[in-house]
């Protein structure tokens, strides 16, 4: 399994912005994809944001034009930029890493809290 660690979390004023990061215990171009997930309380985990190894992402609708999900092969970090955030955007942010290889290998990270406030 891959070893993901998340940071970035916080509280925020509605209209602020955050960046969560997630850094991977190994090389990231050996991760076919990753994504950030959410889960506020009551709430199913959802996906907010995923990117592959070829660098093509897809968002929930939900963030759309106001997050955006990038990574730095070099650093082994995969980040989600989430500007104009808002009330409904508060969660347990979770960073999940797929490795495909004769069967498919899915870590979680630990999670991090984000909260707006309104």
């Amino acid at each position: 399994q891959v070893q993901l660690v998340e940071s970035g979390g916080g509280l925020v004023q509605a209209g602020g912005s955050l960046r969560l990061s997630c850094a991977t215990s190994v090389n990231i171009r050996n991760i076919n994809a990753m994504g950030w997930y959410r889960q506020a309380p009551g709430k199913q985990r959802e996906l907010v944001a995923a990117i592959n190894s070829g660098g093509s992402s897809k968002y929930a609708d939900s963030v759309k034009g106001r997050f955006t999900i990038s990574r730095d092969d070099a650093k082994n970090t995969v980040y989600l930029q989430m500007n104009s955030l808002k009330p409904e955007d508060t969660a347990v942010y979770y960073c999940n890493a797929l490795i495909v290889v004769a069967g498919t290998v899915e870590s979680w990270g630990q999670g991090t809290q984000v909260t707006v406030s309104s």
